[in-house]
């Protein structure tokens, strides 16, 4: 699968910055940051979700989710990307 929404990538981008931030946190601002990122996280899944169940996707919704995440670890990873 190749062509994968903008809106998911930049809800997966948002979930996995917010993630990030959570690295060396504790207590109540971990606690904090950590509702930050799950909500981010649960945003990210339903709009996957939503996007597989449109008519006319003919992927699973494990595919587009993966594909979302692999596009985004790629983009992470490719500094001219």
């Amino acid at each position: 699968m190749t062509d994968i929404p903008d809106d998911l990538i930049k809800l997966e981008r948002s979930a996995e910055s917010e993630r990030a931030r959570l690295a060396g946190l504790i207590g109540d601002e971990y606690d904090a940051q950590w509702r930050t990122w799950r909500k981010a996280a649960e945003d990210f899944q339903a709009a996957v979700t939503e996007y597989a169940a449109r008519d006319g996707v003919t992927v699973s919704r494990y595919e587009v989710e993966r594909a979302a995440k692999a596009a985004v670890r790629h983009a992470e990873e490719d500094p001219a990307g």
